[in-house]
């Protein structure tokens, strides 16, 4: 037995790992964010995928047998080689899931025009995730994706509240919407993008539903767990939650504390 492991490029996992707590306080949880060599959004599909299978592979070495990527880039450009081809390395019961397939599941049930806008890194929207994922289940909506690569490192930098960020903010949303004037729901297809809810709710209209992710995801790895019986036991259950960063141990507390509401310790690991 084990705790569940979080893995983010950063400090964007949190938004989902705090609705994963949230709906599951029972389990034990290892949080582990690569901050050292955020941004990922940028980076080649080689360098995603070997930065993420180094720190599932840190997890797993932890004791985890199920790992979340809560990470929109490393589930878009990692998840499914690591799902076919590093799992056969491990035990049978290790599993790794990610964050765009529970959503592509559930974004038919948002959208009334049967138009959706995708804002995500610049990774994730070359992939092709979305669109590929939310054809499997609703091959009646359109997809439409805008890349938007300054997010993250202005979340990263603590400049997401600056006057400076809204003009990335007002562009990106406006070049998304002038793809289609019937996109109804938004999707912050990257777990960084919530912290800055405030600026992207200021600049989207009104009648546009912003979607975001955290519990989405907390729901379907609930469902999982309930399918899978198995995987249930071998996750351990003592509410304990604990916090690594490849960066600075403090300034990551700092943010931690921000979500969770309770001062908490974090540690620091070299990949």
């Amino acid at each position: 037995m084990g705790p569940i492991g979080i893995f983010d490029s950063g400090y964007g996992g949190l938004t989902v790992f705090r609705e994963i707590a949230k709906k599951m306080p029972q389990y034990d949880y290892i949080y582990l964010g690569d901050n050292a060599r955020a941004p990922y959004g940028i980076r080649s599909f080689e360098v995603i995928y070997k930065y993420t299978l180094e720190c599932v592979e840190r997890l797993f070495a932890m004791g985890c047998p199920l790992v979340v990527l809560a990470c929109n880039t490393a589930s878009a450009k990692a998840l499914r080689t690591i799902q076919q081809r590093d799992l056969a390395r491990y035990s049978p019961q290790h599993r790794v899931l990610g964050v765009i397939r529970p959503t592509a599941e559930v974004i038919g049930a948002y959208s009334q025009t049967r138009s959706v806008g995708i804002l995500a890194t610049t990774g994730t929207v070359v992939s092709a995730s979305y669109p590929l994922e939310v054809e499997k289940f609703f091959p009646d909506v359109k997809v439409y994706q805008e890349a938007c690569p300054l997010w993250v490192p202005l979340i990263e930098n603590g400049e997401f509240n600056s006057p400076g960020a809204d003009y990335f903010v007002q562009k990106y949303i406006h070049q998304l919407l002038a793809q289609s004037d019937q996109i109804d729901s938004i999707v912050l297809g990257c777990t960084h993008y919530p912290l800055m809810m405030d600026k992207i709710r200021a600049y989207t209209p009104p009648h546009i539903r912003l979607i975001e992710q955290g519990e989405i995801v907390a729901n379907s790895l609930q469902k999982y767990l309930e399918r899978h019986g198995w995987m249930d036991q071998l996750c351990s259950k003592n509410a304990t939650r604990t916090f690594y960063t490849t960066e600075n141990e403090v300034n990551t507390a700092d943010k931690v504390e921000l979500f969770f509401g309770a001062a908490v310790k974090v540690g620091h690991i070299d990949l």
